[in-house]
């Protein structure tokens, strides 16, 4: 969970600084809000912890993806206007490669427990239309 929020904070650097349409810009932004929730639900349900402590540990994370989105955003905005756009392109990259990270961890689980554990079918499904959605806005 925290690798897709991680990815959330160059995906949405890349979006805004690209000028993409609104809901591209805010898509990100809600990647990395709900995979950090769902990472406080399983520090409660997988690890006992108490919320409050759910709530300190994840306050700095979403502190430090905004001071880090908003300071690179402001950053490649400036490259981008003197034309230098390899950093914008690394965004995208960075992006994928956490997204994938991500993903391939489920996929390493499967592999070493040789069963499914743990899915929920709507939340494939939510997902699934997400994407949907992500693509016909485009």
């Amino acid at each position: 969970m925290l690798l897709w929020a991680a990815a959330g904070v160059p995906l949405g650097i890349y979006n805004i600084v690209s000028a993409f349409n609104l809901a591209l810009r805010v898509q990100p932004q809600i990647l990395t809000l709900l995979s950090l929730a769902t990472w406080m639900q399983c520090c409660y349900y997988g690890k006992g912890w108490p919320p409050s402590t759910c709530l300190a540990a994840a306050a700095p994370l979403v502190a430090l993806c905004a001071g880090v989105q908003a300071a690179l955003i402001v950053a490649l905005r400036i490259a981008k206007a003197r034309e230098v756009l390899w950093p914008v392109t690394l965004m995208a990259v960075l992006s994928a490669c956490l997204l994938a990270a991500g993903v391939l961890r489920h996929y390493w689980d499967i592999y070493t427990h040789r069963t499914v554990r743990g899915i929920s079918f709507i939340f494939v499904g939510i997902d699934a239309a997400g994407d949907l959605f992500s693509l016909v806005s485009v």
